[in-house]
Formats: C-alpha cells, structure tokens, sequence
C-alpha cells in the first residue's frame, strides 16, 4: 500500500481473516465469482497459504482471505477496510481517547504501520501509516 499524503482517509485494501481460508475462500469464488490466487506464508514459521481474491479472469487483487494464525491469530472473522491515516500511532490515540479500543497494533508491515482499532459500537477497522 504506498505511503503518501494522497492515501489520507482512502480505504486501501479489503481483508478477511477466518479460521479456515480454504473453504471461506471457495465461498466467496462461487458467491462473488472472485478468482483464487494463494499467497504463500511460509514466513510465519509454518507453510500455508492466504488468498487474493482477484477479479475474474485477471489478477487484478480487490481482497484478501487469510487464516486466523500467526500474527493474524487476534483478528475477529469480519471484512476488515484498511484505510490511510497521516500517523496511525496518534490516530490509536485518538480511538482511546474517543471510546474506542486497539485490538492490536502497531504492526509494521513492508514500511508501514498498522494499527486494527474497534470503534464503540464493536466494528474493526484497520489503519496504516
């Protein structure tokens, strides 16, 4: 996800984290009609892997589904939106300070950083910097 002023507020990324990517995966290639591209996470200290969802017949990626292990263990199973901050470490100061909660974070990913807040009505979303 690049990192410029231009990505402020924009919702950058779609992801879903579940206990079992494989069939959530299939679901939503029959549902949606997405085609499956896996990802693999041998990086996390087992072999698996996560999917891109890509528009049909491209490789165009519009979302994610990912196992609920690793550093992807304390996701809640819901569609989480990323969206572009100016600072995600005071705009997780500002969730706390406005009722909200960090459900983790920071998490630093290819140069970013990320923090998945819940709001105070218990919806996720996640930011990055």
């Amino acid at each position: 996800m690049p990192e410029d002023n231009k990505n402020i507020g924009k919702i950058a990324w779609h992801d879903l984290t579940v206990d079992d990517a494989e069939v959530v995966k299939d679901f939503y290639a029959k549902v949606v009609g997405w085609d499956v591209g896996g990802v693999s996470m041998g990086n996390q200290g087992e072999e698996y892997q996560d999917y891109n969802m890509n528009l049909p017949g491209t490789v165009e990626t519009v979302a994610g589904v990912c196992h609920r292990r690793g550093s992807n263990s304390g996701l809640p199973p819901q569609w989480v939106m990323y969206v572009g901050v100016e600072d995600s470490a005071k705009s997780a100061e500002q969730c706390i300070a406005s009722g909200g909660e960090i459900v983790e974070g920071p998490r630093d990913i290819g140069g970013a950083t990320y923090y998945y807040l819940k709001d105070p009505a218990g919806a996720v979303l996640a930011i990055y910097s």
